[in-house]
């Protein structure tokens, strides 16, 4: 069974990411199959975007905050 998105870190969610789109790739999947599959993986892209902007952001945070202090 799959974690729920949000359960994953960024580093599960891409190696996720990643299979998701090596399987879309390699493997014959009936089209339910590949629609599911394409959903996740947008879900995983979107969630993987997300966590990198929120990254972005406190790191952001801490070099302003640094600025300030000095």
């Amino acid at each position: 069974m799959m974690k729920k998105i949000e359960d994953l870190s960024y580093e599960e969610a891409f190696a996720e990411l990643e299979a998701v789109v090596g399987t879309l790739e390699n493997e014959e999947k009936t089209l339910e199959e590949s629609l599911a599959l394409f959903e996740r993986g947008q879900t995983l892209s979107k969630y993987c975007a997300s966590l990198l902007e929120n990254a972005e952001l406190r790191v952001k945070q801490v070099v302003d905050g640094e600025l300030e202090d000095e």
